[in-house]
């Protein structure tokens, strides 16, 4: 089962990673001005990660493939780490369907 992982930058904002169960980072999110946002965000990659079509798959301009997640309103929720190849990423979209949804949360902000 994987694990989202809330902590605190330092400038003060709060994100979260989801980590699959051996404890590689599959799903990052961009900074939260608060720990409540930042909750909302969780409980929104548990709500939209089983929908295929919240995923962009993307390639950098260093020919690296990573993707990003949706929420309904079509925000960007959270950015997967960079991927070789193709199939690694998609294999990447495969872990957070399969982890997000029942994912437990661990509270490291404070």
């Amino acid at each position: 089962m994987g694990k989202f992982i809330l902590s605190k930058r330092s400038n003060g904002e709060f994100q979260f990673n989801l980590n699959a169960e051996n404890g590689q980072t599959i799903l990052s999110s961009e900074g939260y001005s608060s720990k409540a946002a930042c909750e909302n965000g969780i409980e929104s990659v548990r709500k939209n990660s089983p929908d295929e079509s919240k995923y962009d798959r993307k390639t950098s301009a260093n020919g690296k493939f990573y993707f990003t997640l949706k929420a309904t309103n079509g925000q960007i929720i959270g950015t997967s780490q960079m991927y070789e190849s193709v199939s690694n990423r998609d294999n990447g979209i495969a872990s957070v369907k399969s982890n997000a949804p029942d994912a437990t949360m661990e509270d490291q902000s404070a």
